[in-house]
């Protein structure tokens, strides 16, 4: 897989993570430990995604 393609599919999982983050937010039975994992994962997807940017450019 090339980088733009690579970069693309964390770009997707990332977006997603997104809505089921926002998903999660409304509705008020969702325990605070659920959420925090879909923050940290979004975060690492983030993380990973600008070490790749500043590595190719």
């Amino acid at each position: 897989m090339n980088i733009e393609a690579h970069l693309a599919t964390l770009e997707k999982k990332h977006g997603a993570l997104e809505e089921e983050l926002h998903s999660a937010l409304t509705r008020p039975s969702v325990e605070d430990e659920y959420i925090a994992t879909i923050k940290r994962r979004k975060l690492r997807l983030k993380d990973e995604i600008s070490k790749i940017r500043s590595t190719t450019h």
